[in-house]
């Protein structure tokens, strides 16, 4: 596996000192060195494939920046598209592929049995090849130059702090950067720690703690009853975003530290009022990658309805499948896509309804309800995601709205809670590391978490700042190995 918790203290402060020290033009080699030691602690003949990708996405571009006609230049944007995609297919779809095949060639009566394909999916694949898919695309349309420098556009593709879950970053935006002169900066490097154990504690006190829970329900969901299954996906739902945001939060954290500037990839989603303001908080580098290289492409919304809607639900169906090869997740990029399309629908109708009920002069009372029921939305396609298969999450969804008067006895309520398999402690320490989460957002949607701290007194400050750290260290759950949900992706 990746570097774990203890052997990443020791990398990312040697790499920082070691960057700092070197003279700026050698420094790309040490970022180089870093980046491939780092995915390589996993499985090190994978990193071939890496630099497999890197050469020819290098070559391309290169050879696409000395050819002005735009035409003459697809033959070099199809090699890297097929490419990156190739490998892509291989070993993130072709299981799933020719299981799907014998499962329909079963289905109508054929005597084929598909083989079992055991192929280890790469770690992070799904997120590299993007990267530099995106960038070979704008070379091709002639948004950037080509990098002539290899050593550098190499760095690009495998930079370790997002090299396997994101954030997915543009050349346009990460490539002049490591051309820059990045100096020391003190304030910089607080701001970045701070982020890097604001993830940590979403990652190994609250994601990591709440896991056990959601996976002994989500394996058996059969044997529970409808408000144990709403409970662990409420908790699924808590558990996903502190795992994803975490690692992102840890990875900004990392690069800032080195003076490199990762874009947001998340911003408080679960308070959106609506999917489409989901989608703009959730995953932010995937879903503006999905929109400018697929969704735009296919027409977006500058067409006739029926064409903007198949854009809409096509792109979220692809996106869907980009998360993993199994058909939960093909229904739920296809559920989020037909969201989009029936809010657009039915947009007239609820804005006549809000009209016709007062509650368009109730705007306060009116976003909180769009929060609730976007949430509920948002939990229902949590199921498809999480599920083993097509039969338990629709199994999990018609229980999930069953049986909640079992809440209002108290002796039921505390079967219920002690049936997701987790401790007092474990539960307690979940409940008060979420709320504290919470009013962290509350902070940092109203003034901003680091102006609001940097306005308190530096012991109240220093305080807030041992208090984050002894919590990850005292009550962080490192039994379960800790991957992170989106290293499968």
């Amino acid at each position: 596996m990746l570097f774990n918790s203890l052997e990443f203290l020791v990398f990312f402060p040697l790499v920082t000192l070691l960057f700092f020290l070197l003279p700026p033009k050698r420094r790309w080699i040490l970022l180089l060195i870093a980046s491939y030691w780092f995915y390589m602690s996993w499985r090190p003949e994978y990193a071939l494939l890496i630099a497999f990708s890197t050469l020819v996405d290098y070559w391309c571009s290169y050879r696409m920046s000395g050819i002005a006609e735009k035409r003459a230049r697809r033959p070099y944007l199809w090699l890297s598209m097929s490419t990156n995609l190739g490998l892509l297919i291989f070993y993130k779809y072709l299981g799933f592929f020719v299981a799907s095949a014998g499962s329909a060639a079963q289905a109508m009566g054929l005597d084929w049995q598909a083989p079992v394909l055991d192929i280890l999916l790469p770690v992070g694949i799904s997120f590299y090849t993007f990267q530099t898919m995106s960038y070979t695309i704008d070379v091709y349309q002639g948004a950037m130059k080509a990098e002539k420098h290899a050593g550098l556009f190499s760095v690009y593709v495998a930079f370790f702090p997002q090299l396997v879950a994101g954030p997915i970053e543009r050349a346009s935006s990460l490539l002049p950067q490591f051309r820059e002169v990045q100096r020391f900066d003190a304030d910089r490097a607080a701001s970045g720690l701070r982020l890097m154990a604001w993830g940590m504690f979403k990652k190994v006190v609250i994601a990591d703690r709440v896991s056990a829970a959601v996976t002994h329900v989500y394996s058996a969901p059969h044997d529970f009853p409808g408000p144990v299954l709403a409970l662990a996906t409420v908790l699924f739902a808590v558990q996903i975003y502190c795992d994803f945001s975490g690692y992102s939060d840890i990875a900004i954290g990392c690069a800032r530290v080195m003076g490199f500037t990762l874009m947001l990839n998340f911003r408080q989603p679960y308070h959106a009022a609506s999917i489409s303001e989901f989608w703009k908080r959730w995953h932010i580098s995937l879903s503006t990658w999905f929109r400018d290289y697929v969704y735009i492409p296919l027409g977006g919304n500058r067409t006739v309805k029926w064409r903007w809607y198949y854009n809409l639900f096509i792109t979220f169906l692809i996106s869907g499948l980009w998360h993993g090869a199994n058909w939960t997740f093909v229904a739920w990029g296809a559920l989020h896509g037909a969201y989009l399309v029936l809010a657009i629908v039915f947009g007239p109708l609820r804005e006549r309804m809000a009209i016709t009920t007062g509650l368009a002069r109730l705007p306060r009372l009116g976003h909180l309800l769009n929060v609730g029921w976007t949430l509920v939305l948002v939990l229902i396609g949590w199921v498809f995601f999480r599920a083993a298969n097509i039969s338990d999450a629709l199994h999990i969804v018609k229980s999930s709205f069953t049986g909640h008067g079992a809440w209002l006895d108290p002796a039921s309520a505390k079967a219920i809670v002690q049936s997701l398999g987790l401790g007092a402690t474990d539960l307690t320490i979940a409940f008060v590391a979420i709320l504290f989460m919470e009013a962290v957002h509350l902070v940092q949607g109203r003034w901003g978490a680091a102006a609001f701290l940097e306005r308190m007194p530096s012991l109240a400050r220093y305080s807030v700042y041992t208090a984050l750290v002894a919590s990850i260290i005292y009550y962080g759950a490192y039994h379960g190995g800790g991957e992170f949900i989106y290293f499968q992706f």
